[in-house]
């Protein structure tokens, strides 16, 4: 079992920068696919950024790139998101989520990842 627990959301004015952050239990967590989410208030929860086991790989949906980074480090089991140019349509619940796969074959899809932390509110006002 993996426990995730987001922190670093709050209330941000536009074009302020944020980061959050996931810090997972257990002694696997240099095997797990990391990812984020985000939803809305009424609205689906969709894929923000991804990061494979070592690194290696990044993924971010297309309203954020250039504008969010997504980092881990292995040795504190935790993995960032940081937030740059915050924009109000950012405003969401923000879900970090795990799963033990050294592939990225479905990083983007919300029903691959096992384990999800509760949530942290991020709010960005015009």
């Amino acid at each position: 079992q993996v426990q995730l627990v987001e922190s670093g959301g709050g209330l941000v004015q536009a074009g302020a920068s944020l980061r959050l952050s996931c810090a997972a239990s257990g002694r696997t967590f240099s095997s797990y696919v990391m990812g984020w989410f985000r939803q809305a208030s009424g609205k689906e929860r969709e894929f923000v950024a991804a990061i494979s086991w070592n690194s290696g790989n990044t993924d971010y949906t297309d309203s954020v790139k250039g504008r969010f980074t997504i980092s881990r480090d292995n040795a504190k089991s935790t993995v960032y998101l940081q937030m740059n140019s915050a924009k109000p349509e950012d405003t969401a619940v923000y879900f970090c989520a795990a799963r033990s796969d050294y592939t990225i074959t479905n990083i983007r899809d919300a029903r691959w990842y096992d384990y999800w932390g509760q949530g942290t509110q991020v709010t960005v006002s015009s």
